[in-house]
Formats: C-alpha cells, structure tokens, sequence
C-alpha cells in the first residue's frame, strides 16, 4: 500500500514537473538572418527601442522608434497594442531590447523576437 502510494506520487509529481517545464516562453533572440525574415512579414510590429538621436542615425525600414527609456512612452504605447500581434525588438547592441522584451512578456505579448547582437550587430547584405 505504501509503495503504491509512493509510486503514485512519484508520477503524479513527474507529470506537474513536464507541465511546468513545457510551459514556454513567450520571447526569442534571434540571428540577424531570422530576424530580418520574420521582421519583414506582413501584421508584426518591428520597434526599434533605441532614442530618436539613435533611430535617425539609421534604422531597419519599417521600424516604429519607441524609446525604451521613456518609460511611460514605451508603456503607454504598448498599452494599446494586441498581444498576440507577433513583435519584433532591436536596439543598438541587443541589452534594451533583451528588458524591453522582458517587459513585454510580462505583460501578456506571445510572440516576442529579439535581435541578438542589436542593430550594430546587424549582418546586412
């Protein structure tokens, strides 16, 4: 009897750790290769979370610039998006836009893609 219920609680405690484990994370860093791919797709949004100064120095077409460092901005503006809509986040070395990613996996967003390396990083061909 005691080793049924040793055995039961073995499995049971094994099935709640693989459901725990398979919960994924809503965020992914991607290589310059996949990023551009995936960026280019029609319904994302692809931000570019570095300072106006820094966006007008050069940015990935299409690119929304929302300053990760205003806070309220950044917050305000997410605010208002879908969380299923797919984003995609760059900054200039890959560190904001890793906590901006953060932030908005916090929030509820799914699919959340981040540029290893940032835009400086950038392989463009």
């Amino acid at each position: 009897m005691i080793r049924s219920f040793f055995l039961l609680s073995c499995a049971l405690l094994g099935l709640w750790c693989s459901s725990a484990n398979a919960q994924e994370s809503a965020l992914s860093r991607l290589d310059s290769i996949a990023f551009l791919q995936g960026s280019s797709e029609k319904n994302v949004l692809l931000i570019d979370v570095r300072t106006k100064t820094e966006f007008k120095q050069g940015h990935l077409k299409g690119a929304k610039q929302v300053d990760f460092l205003q806070p309220e901005k950044f917050e305000s503006f997410f605010k208002k998006k879908d969380t299923l809509q797919p984003v995609y986040l760059y900054c200039r070395s890959g560190n904001r836009s890793q906590k901006a990613a953060k932030y908005l996996e916090s929030i509820g967003f799914k699919e959340i893609y981040d540029l290893k390396g940032g835009y400086s990083g950038l392989n463009r061909k």
